[in-house]
């Protein structure tokens, strides 16, 4: 069975659902095609009006959204409400901007007129991750929705109660049946979306691999497609920054989610004049997390989303260990129920080694020292990830131009990688390419149709 929820706080199985026969999966893709006849002639303000409606259902329940994140994937309670609120936040800054972002745009040639249409394409597929399972969706469908595409999204296994809960909410908030659809369907049925000449556009978030297969089977039916793909951040502390703050900064870039966050700060690159300072006091701050129930408001240490997911980054740990790795702090698994695990610091890892190229998932810090600035930015930008990275420094001139020189799609300076709606994201490289959110994200997926006029005696 595809779609289970384990709450991974005791492990404990939730409840069960089973996979989409291919009956019931045609008649999803058949009503979805159906609605976007339709939909497509609505108003921008015909869809604004269900996109609010949809974002005050999320704010006014945030508890009854927030409650299922926390016990199918494991995250503290605080910061499931808080990715209820940012996924509200996404909807509505797309109910109000949308008809803005997609104005025709008029152009000036030599005669007569012209203007650049902006069209939506029709049914688009997401394939969406757990570790924020609201948010993904939300930056899916909230630019595609009110582009007047409809969408729909097979979610992660372990989060099957959040994504039925938010087809939910857009039934709830007026959408006609079509427009958003929760697929169920098994890995093997994902091909199966993605041939269907119905099917028009393809969204991944994902690992490299995940995002491999996808996009090449895009590619293959020539189907526009986006991948936000893995990343391993560098969090770069340059001699002039405030060490105070920035190790504040650095234990909520590696422990949002426990972790788990594709843009969490992965690799800490400190100039050797503050590294021992520095190392010490993340050391310090990281052991004062205490592992608890992430319904416990007081819990400041949660679990991973899956035993799998904890088992297998446990033996990334190991791997690294083996290759010469130096276990700073944690590396091992949590005596207690639950998928917990140590927060971890690995310190001595060597160019050659797996774990130098690897993304870690969770509460493992890569901690590197190096000269100077140049030797950083060379450090930040030997990987095959461009997703975002960070830079603290007393300088912000000095931040913007470190800033200029790393390889990533959204660098930060004096704070960590993160996502607001109105902020582009996504990465270069082996991280993935197009962009969500802001005025980029409502643009990948429409027809930039020129409309031209011209006098019907001018000249060819």
């Amino acid at each position: 069975m595809t779609y289970q929820s384990i709450n991974p706080y005791d492990g404990k199985l939730l409840q069960s659902f089973d996979d989409l026969t291919e009956e019931s999966l045609e008649t999803k893709i058949a009503t979805a095609a159906a609605c976007f006849e339709s939909w497509r002639q609505t108003t921008f303000a015909q869809r604004a009006a269900i996109a609010a409606k949809a974002a005050a259902i999320m704010r006014a329940r945030a508890d009854e959204f927030a409650r299922p994140v926390t016990l199918e994937m494991g995250k503290r309670i605080a910061e499931a409400r808080g990715e209820v609120a940012l996924s509200a936040d996404i909807i509505d800054y797309y109910a109000q901007n949308a008809e803005r972002f997609l104005a025709p745009e008029r152009l000036h040639p030599s005669s007569g007129e012209a203007e650049i249409e902006s069209t939506p394409l029709g049914v688009l597929f997401g394939v969406q991750p757990w570790n924020f399972p609201y948010y993904q969706l939300a930056r899916f469908a909230a630019p595609n929705l009110m582009a007047g595409n409809v969408v729909m999204v097979k979610h992660a296994g372990n989060v099957p109660q959040c994504a039925i809960a938010f087809e939910e909410l857009w039934l709830e908030a007026g959408a006609p049946k079509g427009a958003y659809t929760n697929l169920l369907i098994s890995h093997d049925q994902v091909n199966r979306v993605i041939d269907d000449p119905r099917i028009k556009g393809v969204a991944l978030t994902g690992s490299v691999e995940a995002g491999k297969s996808v996009a090449a089977r895009a590619g293959q039916n020539l189907k526009k497609s986006t991948m936000e793909l893995g990343g391993s951040d560098a969090f770069i502390v340059l001699d002039d920054a405030d060490l105070e703050k920035t190790v504040e900064w650095a234990v909520w870039a590696k422990m949002n989610n426990t972790g788990q966050c594709c843009v969490a700060g992965k690799r800490y690159i400190v100039v050797e004049e503050l590294a021992d300072r520095f190392l010490d006091k993340f050391r310090t701050a990281l052991a004062k997390l205490e592992p608890g129930d992430p319904m416990d408001e007081a819990t400041t240490l949660g679990p991973l989303s899956t035993e799998g997911a904890l088992v297998n980054l446990l033996d990334q740990v190991d791997r690294a260990v083996g290759d010469g790795a130096t276990v700073v702090m944690g590396g091992k698994r949590i005596d207690r129920p639950g998928s917990f695990m140590q927060p971890t610091i690995l310190a001595d890892i060597a160019p050659d080694s797996a774990a130098f190229r690897e993304e870690f998932f969770g509460p493992v810090a890569l901690f590197f020292r190096v000269k100077d600035e140049d030797e950083a930015v060379a450090l930040a930008n030997d990987s095959a990830f461009g997703l975002g990275g960070s830079v603290f420094t007393g300088d912000v001139a000095r931040g913007k131009r470190v800033a200029s020189r790393i390889d990533t799609g959204m660098m930060f300076v004096n704070h960590p990688t993160w996502t607001t709606p109105d902020l582009p994201f996504g990465g270069v490289k082996d991280s993935g390419y197009g962009r969500e959110l802001s005025n980029m994200g409502i643009q990948e997926f429409v027809n930039k149709k020129l409309v031209r006029v011209e006098a019907i005696d001018a000249p060819a």
